[in-house]
Order: C-alpha cells, then structure tokens, then sequence
C-alpha cells in the first residue's frame, strides 16, 4: 500500500494547473449509459474513481477507453444492467447508474454503495425519487433492484439539496415521460455542468444551477461530446496551500467564479488574491488570521474544504470554529491534525481549532479523499518527515498530487509498500 513522505516546512512557489472535476465527471460517464452510441469526454482527471467507472461501464458492456484526458465510450450495444458490490463498495458515485439503467432498460441492479470511510450518508433521496417517476424499488440481499414499465414524470421535493439525488433523479427524469420538477434540487457548478451536456444531446432541462429544475421527458437522449469543468476543490486546496505555507502560487485551468465562498474566507485570513476568467493568484500572508467556517450547500462553503481550511487554522493567529452543516461526523481528520501538534476541540458537529507556532512531523493516517489532502497540506508546514499511510484516498480525488506539489517546491515522495 502506498505512502507519502513529506519533508517540512516549506513555502510553495509558482503556478500549477488544475484537472477535470471529478463530480462532475462521474455524473457524465452516468450519463453515457443511455445514449445508444459514441460519446466523447474531455479534461477528464486520471483517478482511481475514474478507473472504477470504466470498470463499471465496460461491465455493462459499454466499453471505454481513457487516452491523455480523452475519455470515450461506445454505448451502442450494452449488455448488463448490473452495476456488482465489488466496484460499488469502492466508489459511492456507482449509484449514479441507477437512474440511467432504469431509464434505458426499465430495470437495474445495484449494490448499496461503499466510499469514503465517514458518516452515513443514506441513498433513500435517490430510492424515494425513482419511486415518485413509477419505479418499483426492492433492497434485496444488500442490492438495490428497480424496475418500471416506463418511467413517468412527477412533483419531487427532496429534503436537502442532495447533489447525488439531484444527479440521480436528473439521469432517470430526461427519458420519463411528461414533466418532472425537482424543487430544493442542489445547485452546484456540476448539476449545471451535467444539464448542459444532456441538452446539447437533446434532452429538455430548464433551472439546473438553481433549486428548482424543470425537465420535460424525450423519447432518447443523442450520444454527445462535452467537456468537464475544472475541479473548483481541487484549485482551493492548492490555493489554501499557498496560504498556509505562505507562498505564492499562480493556479491555472480554473473558474474563480465557482469559488466565491473559499476565496473569501482566504482573503479573510490575510492572503492577496487576484483572479481572472480562468486563474487565481494566490499569495499568502506573512501571518495568518483566524476565521470561523460554517460548512452549507453550494453556493455557501463547501465541505469538501473543510478539512483543509482547518490544516490552514492550525497554524493561525488564534482561535477559529467550524461548524459542520452538510456531514455532521466529518471529522477524522481531527485526530490526525493533532498528532501533528494541532490543538482542536470536538464536540457534536462543531470544532474549535486553537493555531499553534508550528507543526511537527509524525506518521498519520488518512480517512477520506479531503483529509488526505489536509494531511498533506499541514506536513507541508510541520518540522520534519511526515508519513502518510493509505493514500488510496486521494489517488481516488486528486490528480498527479505529488508531482503538482513538487513543482511548486514541496518535497514529497510517494513509497510503495
């Protein structure tokens, strides 16, 4: 199992470009199920995710070849209808087939998905959904199995704006028939991302970006060609390294315009940035100010940059809390930040981080895609070697890492054990 090994502190210095979202990635590959034909990706990241939707699409029948950021996929003649436990219990997203199949086909069988080792994060929005379009849903013997004799379209009103549901409902809406309406839909840059591919291919979506999403069902959705947008994670966590190490980095292939909320909180810390229609300079302060983060739906702070934004805190001149609105268990990185010296109290879903002068290096573990990249983030500041163990993890989220972070002068190395 590989590992990272950091050598601390260091300040980061230069420019660094950005890779294909992976949320939204996921969703189109989805998407390809029910076309009937050749589609096209493009600036697709190679990920471990990646790699297991491939897997899971050629187990379908479809297959798929990822070339240099190229993804393509030949829908025409499916075979399966299975997504099985050993590709699920890997990557949550697998449920994303659910609502293509059922669409397609009138039927599916998928496992209840696995993923990231933190917080239940239940599948019944999705279930509940399918069930409003006229699918008949069974959970048997640890799979989910659908059916319906031809989807129709409904009223949905999902109690949060669940960005998987809203995906999953979107995929299975397109092809019902009539309208379906999906009130307190998520509103992610990857929701509207997903729509625009599914219109260029002929279906008719109306409000995706906003709550309320209007689709009128179509008889087949056309094979497509579309490109992902830019991981607006990926950028703020380099952007929160910059600031952290206080260093100076130029991050390219970006949209600024899906980062208000990380952005500000950075320019709150004391870091200047300046942005433009497809980068972000980022330099970072000399002394780091503290600041409260309160996790929400898009377009509030994401929780995806929670873990990172407190590797940033550790180190900050006093006292900062966050408060986790999306996931209220996500926290396992707590105790590894203070196996580097970090001082976080924990109660319920809030954290209250005390910045200490400096971070030493110990061995730690990563839990999850985010927190492997706070651990990477704080040993970049820590005095001496830090060991990362099982960074599968964010083999799963995040692009060619070690070498995107020693380009900008961080020394770290990845060991295979």
């Amino acid at each position: 199992m590989d590992s990272f090994m950091i050598k601390g502190p260091c300040r980061l210095k230069g420019s660094v470009t950005i890779s294909g979202a992976k949320n939204a990635m996921l969703p189109l590959m989805a998407a390809t199920i029910f076309t009937g034909g050749k589609c096209r990706l493009e600036n697709v990241p190679d990920l471990r995710d990646t790699r297991t939707m491939i897997k899971l699409l050629k187990v379908l029948g479809i297959p798929a070849e990822l070339n240099e950021g190229t993804l393509d996929v030949d829908a025409s003649d499916p075979s399966g209808f299975e997504a099985p436990y050993d590709l699920v219990r890997t990557m949550r997203a697998s449920i994303y087939a659910l609502g293509p199949l059922v669409a397609r086909f009138g039927k599916a069988r998928v496992s209840l998905p696995g993923g990231c080792a933190w917080g239940p994060r239940p599948i019944n929005l999705h279930l509940q959904g399918l069930k409003s379009l006229g699918a008949e849903i069974r959970i048997d013997h640890g799979y989910i199995d659908a059916s319906a004799d031809g989807l129709k379209g409904a009223e949905i009103i999902l109690a949060i704006p669940s960005v998987g549901a809203t995906v999953n409902l979107m995929l299975a809406a397109v092809l019902a028939e009539g309208e379906t309406v999906i009130e307190n839909a998520a509103c992610e840059p990857e929701i509207k991302n997903l729509a625009d591919a599914l219109i260029g291919a002929g279906a008719k979506i109306d409000g995706a970006g906003s709550s309320r999403i209007i689709i009128e069902g179509v008889s087949k959705i056309d094979p497509f060609t579309h490109r992902v947008i830019p991981d607006r994670i990926e950028a703020g966590t380099y952007a929160a390294a910059a600031v952290l190490t206080g260093g100076e980095v130029t991050i390219n292939d970006c949209n600024p315009d899906h980062m208000h909320a990380v952005i500000d909180k950075l320019r709150s810390c004391g870091a200047e940035i300046e942005t433009a229609e497809r980068s972000i300079h980022v330099k970072g302060p000399d002394k780091i100010f503290p600041v409260d983060i309160e996790t929400g739906f898009y377009p509030a702070f994401p929780t995806d940059m929670q873990a990172q934004m407190m590797a940033v805190m550790s180190v900050a001149d006093g006292a900062s809390s966050f408060v986790e609105h999306v996931y209220t268990d996500r926290f396992t990185h707590v105790p590894e930040l203070k196996r580097l010296g970090a001082k976080i109290n924990l109660d319920g879903s809030v954290a209250v981080v005390n910045g200490v002068e400096r971070l030493q290096g110990a061995p730690v573990m990563a839990t999850d895609i985010r927190a492997s990249s706070a651990l990477i983030l704080a040993a970049l500041v820590a005095e001496g070697d830090t060991k990362i163990l099982r960074i599968y993890h964010i083999d799963r989220g995040y692009e060619k890492i070690e070498a995107k972070f020693g380009k900008l002068g961080a020394e770290i190395t990845r060991i295979s054990e």
